[in-house]
């Protein structure tokens, strides 16, 4: 049996574009560290524009 381990890094499905939460996005003012859940619902994708629920989390 595979377990699932917290999940760190979230994909956008529009441009792939990975947010991981040991990184943050400081150049987007997201500091390292911050998990995905806390970021604020308005933000958006720095590549594309779209939203946090076009986010799905990496699972390996």
């Amino acid at each position: 049996m595979i377990e699932l381990t917290e999940t760190t890094q979230w994909l956008c499905k529009v441009c792939n574009w990975i947010y991981d939460e040991t990184k943050g996005a400081p150049e987007h003012g997201i500091p390292a560290g911050t998990r995905f859940a806390d970021i604020p619902d308005d933000w958006y994708c720095p590549e594309c524009g779209v939203t946090k629920v076009d986010f799905e989390p990496l699972v390996f």
